[in-house]
């Protein structure tokens, strides 16, 4: 049954995702580079494959909502120099930079089992929610941020600095990270206290990236911003399972 299901599951994920990247090309408005669009068909086959609809549904959530984000205050951003390369628009770097961690987490589902299976979804929506509370922190800090301090010194600098926080950015982070973790809990990848731990993954992330930016970043040729990411979205995911993993082990006691 096990066998039939997943390869019904797998069979759906090929047909979706072939039909939506075959309107996602006809469609003027493009949110992809042409190998972002081929990418991206292979990080949705894989989530449906092995999470259903349900994991689908947060990674799609991220695309539109960490789509969006960047078109905030785009003129003003473009005008300053600080503004996404490409408008906005995503190549492969960018899909694998916010997702590899949550494909490492949706695979690991197939070969654990509980408790290890509902930590690994959690591992999925904290990536992801610490991906959008990082994206919606920096691109609504330096297009709404009114003052903006460099982390490792609270010095103030100029808007898309390196490793630079605002108060306006980091408050739109955590919200953003609550809404994600949301969409998680109401398709029923994780409970309702997986909230939490996901908020406080993501802003621990957050900050954590923010130091790594304003300290190694620039001084390391190979630490581009999509590792960064990876590494942002890798801490997230193990905060937050270790917090629900501490949890589970203190109730047990």
């Amino acid at each position: 049954m096990m066998e039939l299901y997943l390869s019904n599951s797998w069979i759906i994920s090929l047909i979706i995702n072939s039909v939506l990247i075959i309107f996602a090309f006809v469609v003027p408005k493009k949110l992809l580079t042409i190998n972002g669009y081929l990418n991206a068909w292979i990080l949705g086959v894989i989530v449906w494959g092995t999470l259903g609809w349900q994991g689908y549904a947060v990674v799609m959530f991220y695309f539109l909502v960490g789509s969006g984000v960047t078109k905030i205050g785009i003129e003003q951003k473009e005008a300053a120099g600080i503004a996404e390369k490409r408008s906005g628009m995503r190549g492969p770097e960018n899909v694998w930079g916010s997702a590899l961690i949550a494909t490492f987490c949706a695979l690991g589902t197939l070969f654990v089992e509980a408790p290890w299976t509902q930590l690994l979804l959690l591992g999925y929506v904290a990536s992801f929610s610490t991906k959008l509370s990082d994206t919606t922190a920096s691109e609504v800090g330096k297009a709404y941020g009114k003052k903006t301090f460099l982390i490792t010194t609270l010095k103030p600098v100029s808007p898309g600095t390196e490793g630079a926080v605002s108060l306006e950015g980091t408050l739109a982070g955590i919200v953003a990270s609550g809404v994600i973790a949301l969409v998680g809990y109401l398709v029923g990848l994780i409970n309702l206290s997986s909230i939490v731990y996901c908020i406080i993954a993501a802003f621990i992330a957050t900050n954590l990236e923010s130091l790594i930016g304003a300290t190694l970043q620039e001084k390391l040729d190979w630490m581009t911003n999509e590792i960064v990411n990876i590494i942002n979205t890798f801490i997230g995911s193990m905060v937050a399972i270790l917090l629900a993993w501490l949890v589970l082990n203190f109730m047990a006691i």
